[in-house]
């Protein structure tokens, strides 16, 4: 029997191998679907990757294949090209690829991280017609950095996503022309940066409150309709702009891949489609732990490292000292808060700090985030501007905690005040 099956070989899976080795684990096997380690790592050939964990401006391969050479001499056995069908609490994984064909493997805990997918065409019931030149962004950085295919000339972008934009700069570097980025929300759901470095900096225009309202083309796309929309998200006849173009590249958000966690029986979040954790991220399932994307959507590999290196200690503290006791405090997502994890904190008398990972559901300036339970102020945490597609991060001392009851996230006022004042 192995100590811990890792699913998934990309930034989270890596990570919490080499935590896990690093806290006493041996026996532990990293299974990947592709044909090597890294995942979509290996096709994020821009920069800007290890600013907080290496302190210095890495490629995503660069990135990558520093916890690839964190593996050598550790003894974590890797098994790619190889699916993994099912998994069950009792933490058995039924896995097959072409060298050893269909085996059931089992282990004393299971790491899940198995990244997250795109929403595609059919997801969002775009009208029009249904021609070729219409993919994600993410294929689309496949074919070019990887396959060494352009996949069009005249290119026109749904969604303001951070791949999405890195394609925008991408597909210009490339000598394709990206006529514009057209985002249904009021404000982008990328990072600054990128809207920076990746839209402004070539003078690709930002169509907020758009969307695209028709596709025209036989074989081929051949132009693009886009409206505007109103406070409903819906087209508001009169405002349409249309764009001839071959290629619409869609980013239009992520979502956490977990049809074998919930075949399981694991307790998932409905409204983003990840997991339910722990502080320490083990998820409902005694002995199964989960970190990165499956988890929640990230926006820097840095911080899914981060939080696997715990998922990772954790499984490892899991294997050797079983379960951990103490009561569950739920966490609770307060006014102006669109995600939250951890979901539960189980109470202890050890010290340490608790990390709260939160989205907001709009916009702010000059807020302040506050940790209440039971109509006390626990923390505040001052912030100048929170947006949506930037995930925020506050930490509160485990001292802190209740001992029992509800913990409230949530944003202040504009007046000041709470929600419930």
């Amino acid at each position: 029997m192995l100590d811990l099956i890792v699913i998934g070989g990309g930034p989270a899976g890596l990570a919490a191998a080499c935590s896990a080795h690093e806290h006493g684990l041996k026996n532990i096997l990293i299974i990947e679907r592709g044909a090597e380690l890294g995942g979509i790592l290996n096709q994020c050939i821009h920069n800007g990757f290890g600013l907080h964990i290496f302190k210095e401006e890495l490629t995503g391969p660069e990135y990558a294949a520093r916890f690839i050479e964190k593996l050598k001499g550790t003894g974590i056995s890797v098994m790619t090209n190889t699916m993994v069908l099912k998994i069950t609490p009792e933490k058995q994984v039924h896995i097959v690829n072409p060298s050893q064909g269909y085996r059931i493997l089992h282990a004393k805990a299971l790491l899940l991280a198995m990244g997250c997918r795109e929403r595609t065409r059919g997801a969002l019931c775009i009208p029009g017609e249904r021609p070729a030149g219409i993919l994600t962004a993410g294929a689309a950085q496949r074919y070019v950095n990887i396959e060494g295919f352009l996949p069009g000339k005249r290119v026109v972008i749904l969604g303001s996503g951070d791949i999405g934009l890195i394609m925008a700069r991408r597909m210009t570097l490339e000598g394709a022309k990206v006529l514009a980025c057209v985002e249904i929300m009021p404000y982008s759901s990328g990072l600054n940066r990128n809207i920076v470095q990746c839209l402004r900096d070539f003078d690709i225009p930002l169509y907020l409150s758009h969307t695209v309202t028709d596709i025209k083309g036989r074989r081929r796309l051949e132009r693009v309709i886009i409206s505007k929309v109103d406070k409903e998200l819906k087209a508001i006849p009169g405002t349409e702009i249309e764009f001839e173009c071959d290629t619409l590249l869609l980013s239009v958000g992520l979502i956490p891949e977990n049809e074998l966690s919930a075949e399981a029986g694991i307790e998932i979040d409905w409204k983003t489609n990840g997991l339910i954790v722990y502080d320490n991220m083990e998820t409902s399932v005694p002995g199964i732990f989960a970190a990165g994307n499956v988890v929640h959507v990230h926006d820097l590999a840095d911080f899914v490292t981060e939080e696997s290196m715990r998922a990772g200690a954790c499984a490892a503290e899991y294997v050797q000292n079983g379960e951990r006791a103490g009561e569950t405090v739920k966490t609770v997502k307060g006014f102006g808060i669109g995600s939250l994890v951890p979901h539960k904190i189980r109470k202890e008398a050890s010290k340490g700090k608790i990390e709260f990972y939160f989205r907001v559901n709009e916009s702010f300036k000059n807020r302040s985030v506050i940790i209440e339970s039971n109509n006390f102020t626990l923390a505040r945490f001052k912030r100048k501007v929170m947006v949506p597609g930037e995930m925020e991060r506050v930490t509160l001392d485990r001292a802190c905690i209740p001992e029992s009851g509800e913990i409230t996230v949530k944003i202040e006022n504009e007046d000041g005040g709470n929600e419930n004042d």
